[in-house]
């Protein structure tokens, strides 16, 4: 049984001997005098040697256990040491350079832009309410006087899921659930994205929409050019000059486009605003009785304005954008911009 010890250590210490990393040793370590380990089952097995022998046996066992562990301790330190030591040496860090910056992103451009647009009419009392993008068809267009052989359908070709839903077109559809619930007076702000099958160097699939809709005793359209005056003013310089003209959507009577002065040429004419000096900002309009009577209002004792704008757009032409498809490309650079 004493062989059985000698031949035991000798063993360990060759293979220790030749270990090159912490994980190896440890492997030894609990393959020697782990709890299932070698020697340890030596020590299970004293019942086999002669009682006369075993209290020289039990102590030779114990100082060997007590030696190969200080052995493994003692070459697991050394080896943390020289790791430690390679690491300083291989990766030492000068506190005095500078830290390397993290960069944090920056928001996109539209998102930029609908913020301002929505702290601009939080000023005027409006609040932001937000709807489904994938749309019933009745509150898409039937709601909004657009029935189904309605000509205006074609201006808004769309996406069908089925014959009665849609990717919505606008977010008008918003206006039409929150008067539904809310009994006026109201004012909302309805910002998200809406789908057309359209795709050029102007239009995109899918784009972001913002609309507002103020709705209340005594009404006109005279408070409906004020507020929008304003806006625009806000959103592009005091300087902006603007203009009304009639217009048609079947969802407002009277309706009107607004038209800002080019930001590119001034008003002097360029490719941007087609030699015209006037670039079409949104289209707006008094809410027709008949939408009111879709959502069951008081046509005779309300009355109300509603306006819509392409957020994508606006981003145009505030910061002087050519290619509306930039914004969906995905590159780092055009997005550090803002």
């Amino acid at each position: 049984m004493i062989s059985e010890l000698q031949k035991l250590e000798k063993n360990a210490l060759a293979e220790l001997e030749t270990a090159e990393t912490e994980e190896q040793i440890s492997n030894i370590k609990t393959k020697y005098i782990g709890r299932k380990g070698l020697l340890t089952a030596l020590l299970r097995n004293i019942a086999q040697v002669p009682d006369a022998e075993k209290p020289v046996y039990g102590k030779l066992c114990n100082e060997l256990k007590e030696r190969l562990n200080d052995l493994f301790d003692e070459k697991l330190q050394k080896h943390a040491a020289n790791r430690k030591q390679n690491l300083l040496l291989k990766e030492k860090i000068d506190v005095t350079l500078p830290g390397n910056a993290v960069w944090c992103g920056r928001e996109h451009p539209v998102v930029l832009v609908r913020q301002e647009i929505c702290e601009i009419f939080a000023s005027f009392g409006f609040s932001v309410v937000e709807g489904p993008e994938v749309e019933l068809d009745y509150y898409n267009f039937e709601a909004l006087n657009i029935p189904k052989d309605h000509p205006a359908r074609d201006m808004q070709d769309t996406f069908y899921i089925s014959d009665n839903v849609v990717l919505r077109t606008h977010t008008s559809p918003v206006q039409i659930r929150v008067m539904e619930k809310i009994a006026p007076p109201l004012r909302i702000l309805s910002p998200g994205k809406v789908y057309r099958r359209d795709s050029d160097i102007s239009h995109t699939p899918m784009f972001h929409q913002i609309e507002g809709l103020l709705v209340d005793e005594g009404i006109s359209f005279g408070d409906l050019k004020g507020i929008l005056t304003i806006f625009l003013k806000k959103f592009f310089g005091e300087n902006t000059f603007l203009r009304f003209r009639p217009s048609f959507f079947p969802f407002t009577e009277p309706s009107a486009e607004v038209d800002i002065r080019c930001v590119i040429c001034g008003g002097s004419g360029c490719r941007v605003c087609g030699q015209s000096g006037w670039l079409e900002i949104l289209g707006s309009g008094m809410v027709d009785p008949a939408v009111f009577e879709n959502v069951g209002y008081n046509a005779e004792k309300y009355t109300g304005f509603a306006f819509g704008l392409g957020l994508e757009r606006m981003a145009m032409l505030k910061y002087g954008i050519s290619d509306i498809r930039l914004f969906f490309e995905n590159d780092i650079r055009f997005i550090r911009q803002f």
